[in-house]
Formats: structure tokens, C-alpha cells, sequence
């Protein structure tokens, strides 16, 4: 089974957090592709954004979807990377379109601060979350609701996975290779990329 990982992309968005998840599930597929050459890939990595114009990430670095939310097809795993998000949280139909995909998707994660998004769109509450440490009380303040946990990298709720910031991310992208493939795919990819793994 081929999992199609759609990771949206937004003006501001920290390069890492988005490049840094694509790496990992990209690679596991090169990785896998090696481990079982006759099987198919584990992941497909798709960009999304609402339309197909270009976009600026943190530091200027500009970036074209590779899908909209119009035509991205059917996700499994949606990830929402961090940045400014300032603009985001203003926009009501990228919440809505967050909160829908959350229906029919396998999982959310959220890198950094995605998970003020996350908790925008109604899916944190109730929850423990985490984000990037700069972020911790914005979360802690505006969404009380979310139970929000300051000495772990990562919280897998099932349904919704969060991270601090950049390489943070790295690592719960690894957790998800884990989860959703298997173990040694999951470290095997983090050796194929010469990263320091670190669990929760």
C-alpha cells in the first residue's frame, strides 16, 4: 500500500519544517525501494496549497505546489509544518479545509507551530500537544483546551501528531515511518540520512 503524504505550503513557512518531513518519507521510499525492490513504495509525497501561484517561505525561498487543494486527490496523511502563521490562522477556509481533511485522512502531524493550526481547527481539544518551545504559551494560552506538554518532542495521539520545531520534526517523521511501515525502514532511513534519531 502507497500512502500519499500531502504537506501544505503556505507563505512564511520554515523551510525545514516542510523540507525536513519530506526528506524522511522520500527516503524511505528510496530505502525501501532497496530493502524490497519488487513492492510498492510506502509513501508519495505531494506539496498542497490552495492554488498552484507561487509561494515565499521563511528567508525568501520560493516554492511551487505541486498540488491544490482542488485536485490533490485523496490524502492519507496530512502534515502541516510551522512558520509564521499569523496569516494562516486569519484565513477560515484553511481551516475548514485542515478540519476536513482530518475527517477523511488517516492522521494530521504538525511540525512546530502547525499545531496552532491544528488546535484553529478544533482537532487539539481535549488533547495533549506540543510545538516549538518559543510557542508553548500562545498554545498553552489561546487554546486551553489542549493539554500542551513541554518535555516531549513529539505526541502521538493517534489521530493527530505534534512536534517542536525543525528537527523535532525530523524525528516524529520517523516515528510515522515506524508507525505506519515498520521499524527498521525507520532506522534504516535515518541512517541513509546520517541523523541522530531521538525518540520522544
Amino acid at each position: 500500500m502507497t500512502r500519499t503524504i500531502g504537506i501544505y505550503i503556505y507563505d512564511d513557512v520554515e523551510v525545514l519544517d516542510f523540507a525536513g518531513p519530506y526528506e524522511v518519507f522520500t527516503c524511505a521510499s528510496r530505502v525501501a525501494g532497496k530493502l524490497a525492490p519488487d513492492t510498492a513504495a510506502p509513501f508519495r509525497v505531494r506539496t498542497l496549497a490552495p492554488e498552484r501561484t507561487p509561494i515565499r517561505a521563511r528567508a525568501g525561498l520560493e516554492l511551487h505546489p505541486e498540488a491544490t487543494f482542488a485536485d490533490a486527490g485523496p490524502i492519507d496523511v496530512l502534515v502541516i509544518p510551522g512558520g509564521v502563521v499569523t496569516a494562516e490562522l486569519a484565513k477560515p477556509e484553511v481551516i475548514a479545509w485542515i478540519a476536513g481533511q482530518a475527517r477523511d485522512c488517516e492522521l494530521v502531524a504538525a511540525v512546530c507551530t502547525g499545531a496552532l493550526l491544528l488546535a484553529e481547527a478544533g482537532l487539539l481539544n481535549g488533547k495533549e500537544a506540543t510545538t516549538h518551545w518559543e510557542d508553548i504559551a500562545e498554545l498553552q494560552q489561546r487554546w486551553p483546551q489542549v493539554t500542551v506538554r513541554t518535555d516531549r518532542r513529539w505526541v502521538d495521539n493517534g489521530r493527530t501528531v505534534t512536534s517542536g520545531g525543525i528537527s523535532a520534526g525530523i524525528d516524529m517523521s520517523l516515528h510515522l515511518v515506524e508507525r505506519l511501515a515498520s521499524r527498521e525502514l525507520a532506522q534504516r532511513t535515518a541512517l541513509q540520512m546520517e541523523y541522530d534519531w531521538k525518540e520522544a
